[in-house]
């Protein structure tokens, strides 16, 4: 092992050890409020100043959205960062440069000049991973980033950003804990996001809610759009990201493609088609109504609430199987029994823990699922039950493989 790996690791080691991460440690790691991150930014010379950048909330959609606004700035030449979280897995997929991830040199270099630092800040995960993007989008002089937020909106550490272009993808329930337990409620926390002059974009016109965004955008005189005011042909609604979710994400790509057209960005259309195409391979995207195999066919999906369930599970019946088996694992902070109640009854499931310290014990999950009237077997981890699925799965069967980021992040 060499020197560098050497250092690359303990620093690695020192970011998980030290400092609270949302996906092991929950309600620990969450720092609502934006003064430790602009502390924490000016120690690093703000570097959230030296780029242009799209900013990205939402529930459901976001990382697709950002992976695809990626996709299609890098086709037109631009040299584009992208920070996105969690990370399925490695540390380096949160932060890229034109698809590559950042270097085990930078991340090195980034967290020893911190500990070297004489300051006292105490940031969370997620606050020291965005500044080490920022520092690092800066430094390598990128012309456009798309920064995606954490969970939330107004106090998410990444809403210090006055980007070119604000864009909010939907609202539905989800961390109620943190963000407010009506959907009302989390939509303001989104629209948040939403800065004085600058342009945004809602993805998803939701009725009860579309009044929220057009009063915070009158407050702060920023121009509004909504995406179904411009309409995405059929013909060109297409793409390799299969989830049948991705129609409503790639229309809020187009409207955002029109707006930045209009702010003088250089996008053609044939950029646009070629991100529909092959953002997985030009930007690293995974997780997303992936195919692993075939004969049995094997789909992972991290849609893990209730509203991106509304789509994949329809999605998943559409398919043709003799038997479906469903490979489930979930977090301790969901409300669980109202993802579970949506599942069939006549599935064959196998329930697991995702391996982090948030994960739901597969026997509550057992529970949870027998009183939502589904029968399965507990399993020790997310690989034993996928292999046991192989094992009782015929080659016309079908076996989906999700419930949480985490389940699928150890099988992709």
């Amino acid at each position: 092992m060499t020197s560098l790996t050497l250092k690359y690791l303990a620093s690695i080691d020192w970011l998980y050890s030290q400092l609270p991460i949302f996906q092991r440690d929950g309600a620990a790691a969450y720092k609502p409020g934006l003064d430790n991150t602009i502390a924490l930014l000016k120690l690093c010379g703000n570097p959230e100043k030296g780029f242009k950048a799209i900013h990205v909330a939402g529930t459901n959609g976001k990382g697709s959205v950002s992976h695809m606004l990626a996709a299609l700035f890098q086709s037109a030449g631009y040299k584009t960062g992208l920070y996105t979280s969690p990370h399925l897995k490695n540390f380096e997929e949160r932060i890229k440069i034109d698809g590559r991830e950042i270097s085990k040199v930078a991340v090195t270099s980034f967290i020893n000049h911190y500990r070297k630092s004489d300051v006292n800040l105490k940031p969370s995960f997620f606050e020291l991973t965005m500044a080490m993007a920022f520092d690092y989008f800066k430094n390598e002089k990128v012309e456009i980033a798309i920064i995606e937020t954490g969970m939330g909106g107004r106090l998410d550490s990444t809403n210090v950003l006055l980007p070119v272009l604000g864009i909010i993808t939907n609202i539905s329930l989800d961390h109620q804990a943190y963000l407010g337990d009506t959907i009302e409620k989390i939509a303001k926390e989104k629209a948040g996001i939403i800065k004085k002059n600058i342009p945004i974009l809602i993805g998803e016109r939701q009725a009860h809610l579309a009044q929220i965004f057009i009063d915070e955008a009158n407050a702060k005189n920023s121009p509004l759009y909504f995406a179904d005011e411009t309409v995405l042909a059929d013909e060109d609604n297409k793409g390799t990201l299969l989830g049948v979710y991705q129609n409503h994400n790639r229309q809020t790509v187009y409207s955002a493609y029109l707006r930045l057209q209009k702010l003088g960005y250089k996008l053609q259309s044939n950029n646009l088609k070629a991100a529909f195409e092959n953002v997985a391979s030009l930007t690293g995207l995974k997780g997303r109504y992936e195919v692993l195999q075939y004969n049995p066919k094997v789909i992972a999906d991290t849609g893990h609430n209730e509203a991106a369930m509304d789509y994949i599970i329809p999605q998943l019946l559409s398919e043709k199987f003799n038997k479906l088996h469903l490979v489930l694992g979930f977090v301790n902070d969901k409300d669980v029994s109202s993802i579970l109640k949506r599942f069939p009854k006549d599935g064959l499931y196998y329930f697991c823990k995702p391996a982090i310290p948030r994960g739901l014990d597969a026997l509550e999950t057992v529970q949870l699922a027998r009183e939502n009237g589904l029968q399965g077997t507990c399993y020790a981890s997310v690989a034993e039950a996928l292999q046991a699925a192989k094992k009782n799965a015929h080659l016309e069967d079908v076996i989906f493989v999700g419930g949480s980021t985490f389940v699928v992040a150890e099988i992709v």
